[in-house]
């Protein structure tokens, strides 16, 4: 999921109000922008059905625990692999490097991984794609795993960067089956419940958000 600018949020914020009288649902600044993408019908992967009763995504409550420093040790010249997805359709990434990182007192590895598709983007060279599965995939959280943003200009000198769980979502094909989705490779499980970021949609779909 793409970030976007300040003045094209508000603009997009101002004109929902607009049409519903009433803000949009979201604790944070993001959660209200990945709100304001899935209610525009232009931009939304919803299914239409979905579409017509959409109030907003379901989310853990926001935990800055859940915020914390890593430390990258870049893997440099690694391949391009196919990374299988939920259709036929192969996905090309790499192995950026290895994350290591200390969550609720316990020492966690994610590897971090771009994708030869926006490498080769000017527009999105700086994107790196960080997936995952913790142990409320399948449960509150989607099966198939989250997803995380990271960009290369956030890796600081000294070889760290921060990690927001709070700012994790779902693959499109949570939603809508049209869509091709990598599938979380099964290094990236994290042995703990990640209470934080977006819900299973279909379990969000029964909250106070679509009714």
């Amino acid at each position: 999921m793409k970030y976007f600018l300040i003045v094209a949020f508000l603009s997009l914020f101002i004109s929902c109000n607009s049409q519903d009288k009433r803000p949009l649902i979201g604790e944070t600044e993001y959660q209200q922008k990945l709100n304001a993408v899935f209610k525009d019908a232009s931009k939304s992967p919803l299914k239409n059905k979905d579409l017509k009763s959409f109030k907003g995504l379901d989310f853990f409550p926001v935990d800055s625990s859940y915020i914390i420093t890593a430390s990258i040790k870049k893997t440099p010249d690694t391949p391009f692999l196919g990374m299988a997805t939920n259709t036929e359709e192969k996905s090309y990434y790499r192995k950026f490097g290895i994350l290591t990182f200390t969550l609720k007192d316990k020492e966690m590895q994610l590897t971090l991984y771009e994708s030869l598709e926006e490498s080769e983007n000017p527009v999105f060279e700086d994107y790196l794609f960080l997936p995952f599965t913790d142990e409320t995939s399948g449960g509150d959280s989607y099966g198939g795993g989250r997803y995380m943003d990271v960009f290369k200009s956030n890796i600081n000198t000294n070889g760290t960067l921060e990690l927001n769980f709070n700012n994790t979502y779902n693959p499109y094909c949570a939603y809508n089956d049209d869509y091709s989705c990598p599938l979380t490779p099964r290094d990236n499980h994290l042995s703990m419940e990640i209470l934080a970021g977006v819900k299973d949609f279909k379990k969000s779909s029964n909250s106070i958000y679509s009714k």
